[in-house]
């Protein structure tokens, strides 16, 4: 069994909880010495205060070190850089929402309105004529960064079926029931 390491690369909580897996087969195993095995599993750069004896005030404890500050950051500048790509040119809006989630929460990035401004960010500059648009009209009511992720299915899914430059588009006439 390959125990996850923690060198400041994970997201404490994520991490702590990917150890709190394991403490069935450590107790079974190991007996009450889980816990000194998960502190054993931390990187020995990352200096740890004494007195830790539980997993809170062990996620305390990664969360004020300096690793993790780099790592919120570090997350912080992915999504300033991370871009939304349309599937027709060919993007995966999924890929892209998911991502998005996952750097928001490796960022501490919980606050809603702070979330918006990063999506935003991330559009493509050439189509800040109906997105953008679109975009900020429909997320003044939204309150949930799940809400924030339908709202912009919603506003892709819209974009996807407008027609642009080099569509074809067939017109029928509706008397006669006849394409044009």
């Amino acid at each position: 069994m390959d125990f996850p390491k923690y060198d400041g690369n994970i997201h404490p909580d994520e991490w702590i909880n990917d150890i709190q897996k394991y403490d069935s087969f450590w107790k079974a195993r190991y007996g009450i010495e889980y816990f000194n095995t998960a502190v054993s599993l931390i990187d020995p750069i990352i200096k740890l205060p004494t007195g830790i004896d539980n997993y809170e005030k062990l996620r305390n404890a990664l969360k004020d070190d300096i690793s993790f500050t780099i790592f919120k950051n570090t997350n912080k500048r992915k999504l300033l850089s991370l871009k939304y790509i349309p599937e027709r040119k060919g993007g995966d809006t999924s890929k892209f929402i998911s991502t998005f989630r996952k750097l928001c929460y490796n960022g501490e990035i919980n606050d809603i309105e702070e979330q918006k401004k990063y999506l935003f960010k991330s559009l493509p500059s050439n189509h800040f004529d109906y997105i953008s648009n679109e975009f900020y009209k429909r997320m003044k009511n939204v309150n949930s960064i799940n809400e924030l992720a339908k709202e912009f299915e919603n506003i892709v899914l819209e974009e996807s079926n407008l027609i642009r430059k080099g569509s074809i588009v067939a017109l029928k006439h509706v008397a006669t029931g006849k394409y044009l």
